[in-house]
């Protein structure tokens, strides 16, 4: 996939996680199924996720490569990382990683601040994604607490495929 195809997949999965979070009732911002996050949880919880990914893309490349060393193989197709992605989460047994657990509950009041910032961290993925070289999408790695040590333009796809597996959650949900 290249970096076009990439920016522009961000840009679809999160376009249509923000419509549905925006056509739900307030009641599922603050209250899910039971044992499950709200849809504020889960929106807190990608905001969380893409937050550190942009941050370490703001480093210049050559701090990542001595931090986290360079990339030892292929990158991955999409499909082979959304394979690897759901059989990694198979593995956790529902087990929740550090940022995201015990997570509080979203207000109403924080809702249109959590997508604004949703959207802008998402527009800020693509536009970096647009502007790294081909070289460090595919040597630079970054660390990853689901799916270990990753090229990062295969981590900005799981990214896509991260957004589009909480979406597909809240629509079977709620």
């Amino acid at each position: 996939m290249d970096k076009e195809d990439i920016a522009n997949l961000i840009e679809l999965k999160h376009l249509e996680l923000i419509s549905w979070l925006e056509q739900q009732p307030d009641e599922s911002w603050i209250h899910g199924p039971d044992g499950k996050w709200t849809t504020g949880q889960q929106t807190l919880h990608l905001l969380q996720s893409i937050t550190p990914l942009n941050n370490a893309l703001s480093l210049p490349k050559f701090l990542l490569r001595l931090k986290y060393g360079r990339a030892n193989r292929p990158v991955r197709s999409y499909d082979a990382i959304v394979k690897r992605s759901q059989e990694r989460l198979k593995n956790t047994k529902g087990k929740t990683f550090k940022g995201s657990r015990n997570m509080k509950v979203p207000t109403l009041e924080d809702k249109q601040y959590l997508l604004n910032r949703l959207q802008t961290e998402e527009k800020k993925l693509q536009y970096k994604t647009r502007r790294i070289s081909d070289e460090n999408l595919d040597t630079v790695i970054l660390p990853h607490p689901l799916m270990g040590k990753m090229p990062v333009r295969e981590i900005i796809m799981w990214t896509a495929h991260h957004v589009e597996h909480h979406t597909e959650i809240l629509k079977a949900s709620y």
